[in-house]
């Protein structure tokens, strides 16, 4: 029998093999698989929950990653799945594997980071589970939250004419690990060699403490806005579009030009010979907010600085294009972040 490599498949590909004869059997899943996290009836209100898997030289690289850092990231990346429902996060359990050369002092720093997090976002640590690992770090966050049934908002949901917003900016993320990627080689060439990384600092800590986007969840309720559909920035703007189109059955176009790319992170991909929006669009880890709205909430949201129209959703699911700011029209394809892609 032939098998089948995951590489030829990629991410995506094999979360929709693996899932694709899951059946559910309680009748309080509301949603299950396909979105940013499960939705578990309970009453007014539903139950979210989502879980994130970061491994050592996958997910993160030890060598310049501070560890309270990635405690902090760990628990912030789970908690931006519950606010793209549109959601309030109240739990997470941690589970964490961990070779012989991590000591107990490294351990109290990842979770020094992690309880920073639930501080800042009012979160508990309720539970989780420790293990010995043969190589390496590994951490397992499952985040609870909660969403008045009216509020919740699903990939699914958008409509033809919708507006496709997103807040804060993009692209940081991929900057800063560029740089670091940059400066570990530096130091491997040179150990004595001593980086001056101030000029870096925005797109630095893009990369090793994102925040999710609790702040654009309140904004949104305080202007009575409830989005269409909604998905955080995870793996790039173009395969979260994608995912939009894909989930609601439609089209989209995004205009180039529309896109926000703070000026570090534009200035850092001047330097690496790459266009911003190529960062924007492919680089992965923002954990912004991608949502869609109702035209007639155009009012109440252009004004909020923190949020840029990009584009608009269209009725021809085949259509996903990108209009250049030379006015060429670009399909848009997801090529950013893949665990499984060889190139990744």
């Amino acid at each position: 029998m032939n098998k089948t490599p995951i590489t030829s498949l990629g991410e995506f590909g094999l979360i929709d093999h693996l899932t694709r004869n899951i059946k559910q059997y309680d009748n309080g899943t509301i949603k299950g698989i396909g979105d940013d996290t499960a939705a578990i009836d309970a009453g007014d209100d539903l139950i979210l929950l989502t879980k994130d898997l970061l491994v050592e030289g996958v997910h993160f690289n030890i060598m310049y990653t501070p560890l309270k850092h990635l405690g902090y990231k760990s628990i912030a990346v789970n908690l931006s799945d519950i606010y793209a429902m549109n959601g309030t996060p109240t739990q997470v359990i941690v589970g964490i594997a961990i070779s012989s050369r991590y000591t107990v002092e490294a351990l109290d720093e990842i979770y020094d980071g992690m309880k920073l997090a639930c501080e800042k976002y009012k979160v508990d640590l309720v539970g989780g589970d420790t293990t010995s690992s043969v190589s390496g770090l590994f951490i397992s966050v499952t985040a609870m939250g909660k969403v008045p049934k009216d509020k919740i908002t699903y990939r699914s949901g958008a409509k033809a004419n919708d507006l496709i917003c997103v807040s804060g900016n993009l692209g940081g993320a991929y900057a800063g690990l560029l740089v670091l990627e940059r400066e570990k080689e530096v130091f491997k060439a040179n150990p004595q060699s001593q980086p001056d990384l101030n000029q870096f600092a925005y797109v630095l800590e893009r990369q090793l403490k994102p925040e999710p986007r609790k702040d654009i969840v309140d904004l949104l309720m305080e202007k009575e806005i409830v989005p269409t559909s909604m998905i955080d920035i995870s793996d790039g703007l173009a395969s979260e579009i994608l995912h939009i189109c894909k989930s609601s059955g439609v089209g989209a176009v995004i205009y180039e030009e529309k896109i926000p790319v703070d000026v570090q992170t534009a200035t850092v991909a001047h330097e690496f010979k790459i266009d911003p929006t190529t960062f924007a669009l492919n680089g992965g880890e923002d954990y912004e907010l991608l949502f869609t709205i109702n035209q007639e909430d155009y009012d109440k949201i252009s004004a909020l600085e923190e949020i840029a129209v990009i584009g608009h959703i269209t009725e021809n699911p085949a259509q996903t294009d990108l209009i250049s700011t030379s006015g060429n029209v670009i399909t848009i394809r997801a090529q950013g972040w893949d665990s499984f892609r060889e190139d990744s």
